[in-house]
């Protein structure tokens, strides 16, 4: 089996680590905040930053493994990095017209 050396290895735990912290700090984030739209920045960051070091530490491996350049990882952040803004902002839209209409405020303005 091939191994990775030393100098990339040290990195690429380290990207991995640090992912875990960052995610696992917007889980927590999830479960500390109170109301909706303050739970949806802690995980929407926490999954950005985490793939993103997940994807990069992928990338300095598979590169390494094969002795090219490889970025497939690359276009699942980019599909993550466009998807997840639309959908936080779909999900707090959606939030404010059920709360607008449960506290019986005029949805036309």
């Amino acid at each position: 089996m091939i191994g990775l050396p030393l100098w990339a290895a040290v990195p690429v735990a380290l990207l991995l680590v640090l992912a875990g912290i960052v995610t696992l700090t917007g889980s927590i984030g999830l479960l500390r905040l109170r109301s909706f739209h303050e739970r949806m920045h802690a995980p929407t960051m926490g999954m950005t930053m985490g793939v993103f070091c997940v994807a990069l530490a992928a990338t300095v491996i598979a590169s390494l493994l094969q002795h090219r350049p490889i970025v497939h990882e690359w276009l699942i952040c980019l599909f993550l990095f466009m998807t997840a803004p639309v959908t936080a902002i779909l999900l707090m839209q959606s939030a404010r017209r059920r709360q607008r209409k449960r506290t019986g405020a005029d949805e036309s303005k």
